[in-house]
């Protein structure tokens, strides 16, 4: 079962990384109906038909129907690019300076307690084990 859903999971980022909208899916039969208008009126096959309308002759070609704007992938949102583009360059430098060792001297004092309220029968080990 969790490779199921892993399996899933990829497929669902894969399409999404495609950047298809459902609005594009449903301009797909908009797409092979223009195709076929191509085909019958210039005799183009569909790669010519990509190339006019998707490729290298999409300028020459754009102002030629109206249907153009119909079409599916031709949203501003296809042409944009989200590339992170670094323009500082990280300048890493080392102070290899050495400092004199200073001692410093101890500023604390520590004596032992003693007290006689303490009951040293009470809290002995034992003598035999």
């Amino acid at each position: 079962m969790s490779k199921l859903v892993a399996f899933t999971y990829s497929l669902l980022i894969l399409f999404q990384s495609f950047n298809i909208s459902l609005e594009d899916l449903s301009k797909f039969s908009t797409l092979l109906e223009h195709a076929d208008y191509h085909k019958e009126m210039y005799g183009d096959n569909f790669v010519q038909f990509l190339a006019e309308h998707y490729g290298d002759a999409k300028v020459e070609h754009e102002n030629k129907h109206e249907e153009h704007k119909d079409l599916p992938f031709k949203g501003a949102h296809h042409f944009c690019s989200h590339i992170i583009t670094p323009f500082i360059t990280p300048s890493v430098t080392f102070d290899l300076t050495s400092y004199e060792f200073v001692k410093i001297p101890f500023n604390f004092h520590y004596t032992e307690s003693h007290t006689t309220f303490e009951k040293l029968s009470i809290f002995q080990p034992p003598k035999v084990a």
